[in-house]
């Protein structure tokens, strides 16, 4: 029997580990992949406080480090369902059960896709969701980056040290990144923009060749050759596995209060998967802090 399971082991969840740990609870972290989450896909950091700069990866393994020293258990599975027996939880992967007091959501987002003709077929073979995964495989290309928040403007000017030019498409007449990325991206003369346009369909034999393009405005239809197409529009929250507990909105994020509660005693949710208006490694961290806490306050008011 754990005090707390966490789910998901990106900033937020880590931090609630710590959090919990340093209160002197059994915690466990569950994680389907290396710990950081979207951190681990993200070039440079620049919006941390104390790092100047600092890339993902690096600050991952920063968060992670002293989560062993105070004990945190790292289990590795895919949760497929929690069961809710009021003070006690049952959190199921693909082949284990374990049984906890609290459980602490931390699954994230994962990145919307587009659904146009050729984005499937094409997958890993000239479309990518992950520009700091798949950029280098890209030298001296001509790309497309479907966006126009951070994301997409921060991995355009990221693509651009190995691309011969970087083309970002947007459905808008301007861009939603912050303004100092737009800056960058304005002032790179490798990147050009599509304005007022969307993706209609990816084309090519074995890989990406070329990408039709339709502005919304005209209805013009245009087909541009590409050797490969980063798409960043949206996210969609990592939350199936809690349909059952109805602590969802519509979209499927999870709601919260200021404290990280859910509609579920002892049921808390961190970072991109509540449904919140910023998500940033800070806010995430923020919401982990609070959950750590927040699990601790539970347990001793139930004990």
């Amino acid at each position: 029997m754990y005090d707390t399971i966490i789910i998901g082991a990106g900033p937020a969840g880590m931090t609630a580990a710590l959090y919990a740990a340093r209160s002197n609870l059994k915690v466990a972290l569950i994680e389907g992949g290396l710990p950081g989450g979207q951190m681990n896909n993200t070039s440079d950091i620049e919006n941390y406080p104390g790092y100047a700069n600092i890339s993902g990866p690096e600050l991952a393994e920063k968060m992670f480090e002293p989560l062993e020293n105070l004990g945190v258990e790292h289990l590795y599975g895919f949760v497929k369902d929690i069961e809710n027996h009021d003070d006690v939880k049952k959190v199921i992967t693909d082949d284990e059960e374990f049984e906890t007091r609290t459980v602490i959501v931390a699954t994230g987002s994962k990145h919307r896709l587009l659904g146009v003709p050729g984005e499937e077929e094409l997958n890993s073979r000239g479309v990518s969701y992950c520009a700091v995964c798949d950029g280098a495989f890209f030298r001296d290309q001509d790309l497309l980056v479907v966006g126009g928040g951070d994301s997409a403007v921060e991995e355009a000017i990221f693509l651009t040290q190995f691309a011969k030019s970087v083309t970002i498409v947007h459905r808008r007449d301007e861009l939603r990144a912050q303004r100092v990325l737009q800056d960058r991206a304005f002032a790179n003369d490798k990147i050009n923009f599509i304005w007022d346009s969307v993706v209609k369909e990816i084309k090519g034999e074995n890989r990406v060749e070329s990408v039709v393009i339709e502005n919304v405005k005209t209805n013009q239809v245009t087909e541009h050759a590409f050797g490969g197409v980063f798409i960043y529009v949206g996210l969609d929250p990592v939350s199936d596995f809690t349909k059952d507990l109805q602590i969802q909105d519509e979209s499927g994020w999870i709601v919260t209060d200021d404290h990280m509660k859910t509609s579920v005693a002892g049921v808390f949710a961190v970072g991109d998967v509540r449904q919140k208006d910023l998500r940033q490694v800070t806010t995430a961290v923020g919401d982990g802090a609070i959950a750590g806490q927040e699990a601790y306050k539970y347990i001793t008011e139930h004990s």
